[in-house]
């Protein structure tokens, strides 16, 4: 096994090929003789900046929002591991503002047993408890929970990144 060294002219070569947007495979099939890691290490280790984003890509989009109703994205996780073909999908759902207290009818509740494809399976409760039942609301389409259930399980991941862990 040969290791190669990165000469001088090499880094020089690669830090215009870098700063000219080329890939790092890109940049590795022009300097020959080096793999596309051995790129992506050098430019890290070089310190060289990030690339710049086109306009179009970094401007945000604005979003539509209906005056008597909120529109949601629910949003499925990226599945991992054996499930990594599961399907991902978005919905949008219509959102009442004015609900959003989480009260259960005691005839909505159901059992394990009683859940279906259209009932909400959110767990209320302790399952070790007696008193502990399911939600049981209308289910939105091609999602376990109903609308307020599906608020709470599928929250964007860019929000949940927003928040700063507390300092000790």
């Amino acid at each position: 096994m040969t290791v190669l060294t990165w000469s001088d002219d090499r880094v020089e070569q690669l830090k215009k090929l870098w700063e000219a947007g080329l890939s790092a495979s890109q940049i590795a099939a022009e300097l020959g003789n080096v793999t596309r890691n051995a790129v992506i290490g050098k430019v890290h280790r070089l310190g060289l900046s990030g690339r710049a984003k086109t306009p179009s890509s970094a401007a945000p989009r604005p979003r539509k929002v209906r005056p008597a109703q909120q529109m949601m994205r629910v949003s499925r996780p990226v599945s991992r591991g054996n499930t990594a073909l599961a399907h991902a999908f978005e919905v949008e759902v219509e959102v009442d503002p004015i609900a959003h207290d989480n009260v259960v009818p005691m005839s909505q509740r159901l059992t394990l047993l009683e859940l279906n494809e259209s009932t909400c399976h959110w767990p209320v409760g302790d399952p070790s408890n007696p008193e502990f039942f399911f939600c049981g609301g209308k289910s939105l389409t091609g999602l376990p929970y109903c609308a307020h259930h599906s608020r709470i399980a599928y929250q964007p991941a860019a929000d949940r990144r927003r928040q700063q862990p507390k300092q000790r």
